[in-house]
């Protein structure tokens, strides 16, 4: 395996004979005695802010049963790597907050070693369902004046071996010497584009001091074709401006204790990301800097899907994170506990182990877990007391506890959940996700990237047929209540959640939630790179006279989305951007809206290219629609400015052919987020003066039936007021 990681067969920089209390949380101010403590030269003990809750859907439908952070890796809970991480890095106290099933994460602690009365780390366990957000999280810690000096924060799925002595006295350095103007230190550590641990979703190109080591811009890449750098980056203080895009970021971050007060200050703040873009952008009013650590040698990762949750495995089986290894057992739980053969075998106690069977390599079998004859295992991890039968083939499957598994079954590259029974006979292609209680089979084949789970999906998620009536909507929900043994098996359960053969929008979506996106070196090598700045922007208009007004206030909107979306700008401000265009080019009100309908419609085209196929353009152009939601209804008011906006994206779908069968999902979208009214959709389809392939594209039967829908439902709310 090629890695810049260095494997440890020695001791590595992290310490394994760590610990953890309990405590009590209380709102008691102490900035006075932290001040006081200071003065007197009083050394703090180090804090750490655990954030055991990720805000977001990403792990759905596995998370609907247990939280990200109990999720097994390597047989060990996510949340135990990352505080034997803060532990053995020399942190005394830990605030750990919970939000999604907070008493499984409570309960979890609460048995473990972490809060035994022998801790070194004293974990105090913060619960609210009110925390939404980092940000949110962050606003408690000041609230209640936790934190009294320099502290670490984290999230719950960190696997890290990362020494932070040395970055954390280089910031307490670059506090003292500044006059306590670097807020924060993020730490990253080195990775080739295209690794497999470094998550795509992730990717960042920053732009750093080469000296000082201080971030001078911060921009995630992907999705991105052309990327913007300010120009006053160069033109500040810095002799020498370093551009980097070989940087995982290991979301660990050395904050100061004005962060929290930071995050009370700004509501916007609700992300990390949020906090480093508003630090960049206001540097010179409010004088506050953001530092960053690099490591070349250690270990750092952020489990953030499914993909990731794959390779941090793997690493770890492969003992790149070094002394986090299962043979450690570092929990200090005899249930865990394992030995260590050669290439990479890992056996629990009371393993069982059929005439015939073969672990190849890299292969992890918890305890009490019974394999039956001639199996053939590689690259794999299974659970406690499992019960796998005769002739399987497990390759890079990840099998968590109580789990059994009936004869002649294959699996490649799945993740089967707690207490998952699969019959005889069951092929699971690869990117198969088989939630907790699900059973499969017999003689089945599950295609590639299905998951099933028991929970039916949650309203937002299904894909109904958006024109059916509600009688119809009962009926369909009503079948999927049964099992379908089709999709599950004879004698399986369960619901399929998503077929990557399946092209509706919403299912890529929740699939490149769950998995994340695939690397493809080949993609990121065609990616356009260029450096910008809006002056520059505004010279070409000066040597460019082919482009009017019109289409250059396109391309400044376009910019101005393109920035929105990075930077989070709100909605109110950008409607005031775009008000500053509007009058800089005098254009009409009417133009500004188609242009804002069009500019929206390209933007997926834009940024993934023209090839982009209906179910792809569909995913990115719908998220795109309600988030800006706000800007259309600032302009669409009249009866006037809702066919404005019809004719733009008439337009639009005249010009893209290919994506046509799009335009009744993006109709159907303005339509339910209010944009525009069913009247005006009517009025515009039936209008009498229109060009030839205007009526060509009104022949759509999906439009058509889009229409007819909307006609009988306004003709059902007419009988209504009649009555």
């Amino acid at each position: 395996m090629s890695s810049a990681w260095s494997k440890a067969g020695n001791p590595g920089p992290v310490s394994t004979s760590s610990t953890a209390g309990s405590g009590g949380v209380t709102a008691t101010s102490q900035k006075g005695k932290t001040a006081a403590a200071q003065n007197e030269g009083e050394q703090l003990p180090l804090q750490a802010v655990l954030v055991a809750d990720s805000f977001n859907r990403r792990f759905f439908p596995i998370s609907k049963d247990q939280p990200r952070a109990l999720l097994p890796l390597a047989n060990v809970a996510m949340i135990d790597y990352t505080l034997e991480f803060l532990t053995a890095t020399g942190v005394q106290e830990t605030f750990v907050y919970c939000c999604w099933m907070a008493s499984k994460i409570r309960e979890h602690l609460q048995k473990s070693k972490w809060c035994s009365p022998t801790s070194q780390n004293t974990v105090r366990i913060i619960t609210s369902d009110l925390f939404r957000s980092l940000g949110d999280v962050l606003r408690d810690v000041d609230a209640k004046s936790l934190v009294r000096s320099d502290f670490v924060l984290v999230y719950g799925d960190i696997v890290s071996n990362i020494n932070i002595s040395k970055p954390l006295e280089k910031h307490k350095l670059r506090r003292k010497e500044g006059n306590n103007i670097s807020v924060m230190t993020m730490i990253f550590k080195e990775s080739s584009p295209g690794h497999r641990a470094r998550c795509q979703e992730d990717d960042i190109i920053v732009a750093i001091d080469s000296q000082t080591s201080r971030v001078l811009h911060y921009q995630k890449t992907h999705g991105l074709k052309k990327l913007k750098f300010p120009m006053g980056m160069f033109q500040s203080d810095s002799s020498e401006v370093d551009l980097r895009h070989d940087l995982l970021d290991c979301h660990i971050s050395i904050c100061s204790p004005q962060v929290a007060e930071l995050f009370t200050d700004n509501f916007d703040y609700q992300t990390r990301d949020d906090f480093v873009r508003g630090i960049l952008v206001n540097e010179e009013i409010l004088g506050n800097q953001i530092h960053m650590h690099v490591i070349s040698d250690e270990y750092g990762a952020r489990v953030s899907n499914l993909l990731m949750y794959e390779a941090v495995c793997s690493d770890i089986i492969h003992r790149w994170a070094y002394p986090l290894v299962p043979e450690i057992n570092f929990t200090d739980n005899r249930n865990q506990a394992c030995t260590l053969s050669r290439h990479n075998i890992y056996r629990g106690s009371e393993v069982s182990l059929g005439h015939g069977s073969i672990m190849e390599e890299n292969v992890l079998i918890g305890q009490g877990t019974v394999i039956g004859s001639n199996c053939k295992i590689t690259n794999s991890v299974i659970g406690q007391n499992c019960v796998i039968g005769d002739a399987v083939i497990l390759d890079r499957a990840y099998i968590w506890n109580n789990v059994k598994i009936k004869n002649c079954t294959k699996i490649q590259q799945s993740i089967i959940c707690d207490n998952v029974e699969v019959k005889e006979s069951v092929v699971l292609q690869k990117h198969c996700v088989l939630a907790f209680n699900v059973a499969v089979g017999p003689s089945i084949t599950i295609p590639e990237g299905t998951v099933i789970s028991m929970h039916l999906l949650d309203e937002e998620d299904e894909d109904m047929d958006e024109f059916s009536d509600e009688e119809a909507n009962k009926e369909i929900k009503t079948k999927t209540k049964g099992y379908n043994k089709a999709e599950v098996g004879s004698e399986g359960r369960g619901y399929v959640w998503k077929r990557t053969n399946e092209v509706e929008a919403e299912d890529e979506e929740l699939m490149q939630c769950l998995w994340g996106l695939t690397l493809n070196p080949e993609e990121e090598s065609e990616t356009e790179s260029e450096m910008s700045m809006e002056s520059e922007e505004l010279d070409t208009r000066s040597i460019s006279p082919q482009l009017d007004d019109i289409r250059v206030f396109h391309n400044e909107v376009m910019g101005t989305l393109q920035r929105g979306l990075e930077e989070n700008i709100s909605s109110d401000n950008l409607v005031l951007e775009i008000n500053s265009l509007k009058y800089a080019y005098n254009i009409s009100l009417k133009e500004v809206m188609q242009t804002l309908s069009k500019v929206i419609l390209e933007f997926p085209v834009k940024q993934k290219g023209q090839d982009l196929a209906v179910n792809q353009y569909c995913a990115a152009v719908i998220p795109l629609i309600k988030k800006w939601t706000p800007v259309f209804k600032n302009y669409v008011k009249k009866a006037s400015d809702h066919l404005d906006s019809l004719s733009a994206i008439e337009e639009f779908f005249i010009e893209h052919e290919h994506l046509l069968a799009a335009l009744v999902k993006v109709l159907m979208c303005f339509y339910q987020q209010e944009i525009i009214v069913e009247e005006m959709i009517l009025s515009w389809f039936s209008k009498e003066e229109m060009s030839t392939k205007a009526k060509q594209l009104r022949k759509n039967q999906g439009l058509q039936k889009f229409i007819q829908w909307l006609k009988e439902a306004e003709e059902e709310s007419s009988e209504e007021e009649n009555e």
